[in-house]
């Protein structure tokens, strides 16, 4: 009992005192070895290579948070916007839209991002998408304006 008494002491003292310890830099050492930042590569895939996790995700999305039972049938008309709009050292994205038929009929405007290491845990290129006039929770308002570059 003595002891872990002691031992959780010893451990808020310490935390105390790195806590009111005044922050440092990175050394030489850190910033050359540690710090090193991203690496990336500029490799993505084409844009038709996002579309089945968008079918998936969207009809996973609807049935889950909005009970609809609404699915992507198909898409049409997939084209690029843009690839690496930004500076460079910012994450490279791969900007896209298409057309999607949807399972009530009518065909809506889909606009949608693959980015390099996005995917889980940053092992992978990830997708961000935004089905225009079904962004229900308003991620991307106004109309999935955000979603492009």
């Amino acid at each position: 009992m003595v002891r872990k008494f002691a031992v959780w002491v010893a451990i808020v003292v310490s935390t105390a005192i790195g806590a009111l310890a005044p922050a440092q830099t990175a050394g030489l050492l850190e910033k050359n070895i540690y710090l090193s930042g991203p690496r990336y590569d500029g490799d993505l895939p084409p844009c038709e290579a996002g579309l089945r996790t968008i079918a998936s995700r969207f009809s996973t999305r609807e049935g889950r948070f909005w009970n609809s039972d609404l699915q992507i049938l198909d898409f049409e008309r997939v084209r690029e916007i843009a690839y690496r709009p930004w500076a460079a050292g910012t994450i490279p994205r791969r900007f896209c839209t298409a057309v999607a038929l949807v399972s009530d009929g009518k065909k809506h405007a889909v606009n949608y991002w693959i980015g390099e290491d996005t995917g889980m845990i940053g092992q992978t290129w990830g997708v961000e998408w935004c089905v225009v006039g079904l962004d229900r929770n308003w991620a991307y308002n106004p109309r999935c304006k955000m979603a492009m570059p």
